[in-house]
């Protein structure tokens, strides 16, 4: 009678689809792959646009816009697509990790082929470029709904959910490192111009370079994909959606607080990290060291790197809002005062005309210490507001929110890529002196001071957003999520005892 009285609470003491390194480890590599085309793409497709097709950074910014409202078409398509397919014995999720690995990877490489060096047609080259971005673009999003979704179904132990989460950004760490520490090395070549008599070496694009990387980073974005595939299981049960009810399902996903925060900290996180993508062209043509850009990794990654060891328990303790909400001051506070002295003419004379370089990777450092929890957190992030609309709504759907999740992503990368390259163009890169490119000049003054005023004010902004946004603005603190992580466990234990 006992024994029999004690068995739900045994069931409750133990969660039914714990987790462990495993399917921890499953996930990171997923993620190393995703990150293998992401970061080399976000990174540097853009340099590969001015340097080498030498398209105007005006052109640009309307290529990105486009193609990002396509996406508005895009995204919530997949996510339909993917909310209605009904599970195999394979899962719900799992199998698009081996079916779009494969295009995404292609995708990926036909981005950097130099189509300039045999076609001359300029306005063929640009329609190229639409091309083959926005295959990219959709095969991207076809990766990242499911594989996103993925974590959902793993498992849907808080615990669990805090270790994937803690997981995929080690995974993000190690793909978006791996591009970051490596690629500067191959897809940069050296020049050298003579400035008041002296030699003065100096960084270039290389068109080789860069397609051979792309072709590195396609092959191994599907290799670790589908190691990712044979690997991970999905524990929690999935049900098809063959009627689902869109309408009820946004109209819930916009009312709700939880979400709409989410949302907007996934339109400035992702465009923030977007943004950092044009540091390229503050290492090349204001401290004309590329070399910059490995250490500058280094600085963002440590933090995270260190802040593994230590996520889990102090989540545990203090909860994912809490935690992010106290650190993430560190990012803003720091960014604003970098923003100050880097264009502040008085503290640039003292410094002999430039400012410098060690001294804005130590601001990188401490940028990179207070974003880090909120990067180790933000998928946890995520399944906690499938959990809660699930608790108010009594509707699951990964999916529709992961899609919407996505193109709130992409928003905040439209409007840093489209942003900056008009302030690009603005600054003067793609200008000529006597007819030669300033892109392949190294450091212009005016020019080079324009770069770091854009590459220094807006991460001072948008850190400070984010900031006000988890602290004060997301509602799902510790307290808040006990009665839905209770729910949810409860829904779960119910399902199996049927």
């Amino acid at each position: 009678m006992d024994k029999k009285n004690q068995a739900p609470q045994n069931v409750l003491t133990k969660h039914p689809n714990a987790i462990g390194m495993k399917e921890g480890t499953s996930y990171l590599i997923g993620e190393a792959g995703n990150m293998f085309v992401l970061t080399f793409v976000s990174s540097f497709l853009k340099v590969f646009y001015t340097d080498v097709l030498y398209i105007d950074p005006t052109q640009i910014a309307t290529l990105l816009l486009i193609t990002r409202l396509w996406d508005a078409i895009n995204d919530p398509l997949w996510g339909m697509i993917v909310a209605k397919r009904a599970p195999s014995k394979n899962g719900k999720f799992r199998p698009y990790l081996k079916t779009v690995s494969i295009p995404l990877g292609i995708s990926c490489i036909l981005c950097f082929v130099n189509w300039a060096g045999f076609i001359d047609n300029k306005g063929l080259i640009l329609a190229l470029a639409y091309i083959t971005y926005t295959a990219f673009g959709m095969m991207y999003t076809g990766m990242n709904i499911p594989f996103g979704s993925l974590a959902s179904v793993i498992t849907d132990d808080p615990n669990g959910r805090t270790l994937l989460s803690t997981m995929r950004a080690v995974g993000s760490g190690v793909g978006g490192g791996v591009v970051s520490l490596i690629a500067p090395m191959i897809v940069y070549s050296s020049a050298i111009k003579v400035v008041d008599g002296k030699e003065v070496k100096y960084n270039v694009a290389d068109p080789n370079g860069m397609l051979k990387f792309a072709i590195f980073m396609g092959l191994g974005c599907v290799v670790l994909y589908m190691i990712s595939y044979f690997t991970c299981t999905e524990k929690v049960k999935s049900e098809a959606e063959p009627k689902v009810d869109m309408k009820k399902t946004y109209l819930g996903m916009f009312t709700s607080r939880p979400f709409v925060s989410l949302a907007l900290m996934g339109i400035l996180i992702s465009g923030q990290l977007q943004f950092n993508s044009f540091n390229q062209y503050l290492y090349k043509n204001y401290f004309e060291n590329t070399t910059l850009s490995i250490l500058g990794t280094i600085f963002n990654y440590f933090p995270v790197a260190v802040g593994v060891l230590i996520n889990g328990k102090l989540v545990k303790k203090y909860g994912k809002q809490e935690l992010c909400g106290a650190t993430s001051v560190i990012s803003a506070v720091s960014s604003i005062i970098l923003a100050v002295l880097a264009n502040n003419k008085s503290f640039i004379a003292m410094c002999g005309g430039k400012f410098p370089a060690w001294l804005f990777m130590a601001f990188m450092f401490l940028i990179g210490s207070g974003y880090a929890f909120i990067s180790l957190t933000n998928w946890a992030v995520v399944t906690d507001v499938i959990d809660y609309q699930e608790y108010k709504t009594g509707l699951r759907s990964e999916s529709a929110i992961y899609a919407v999740y996505t193109f709130s992503r992409k928003l905040g990368q439209t409007f840093a890529d489209s942003g900056g390259m008009l302030l690009l163009g603005w600054s003067g890169y793609n200008d000529k002196i006597n007819g030669q490119p300033i892109a392949d000049m190294g450091y212009i003054p005016g020019v080079g001071e324009k770069l770091m005023l854009l590459c220094t004010i807006i991460p001072a902004v948008t850190y400070t957003l984010i900031f006000i946004l988890m602290k004060y603005v997301y509602p799902l603190n510790k307290e808040n999520l006990e009665p839905v992580y209770d729910f949810i466990r409860k829904k779960r234990v119910d399902s199996i005892e049927e």
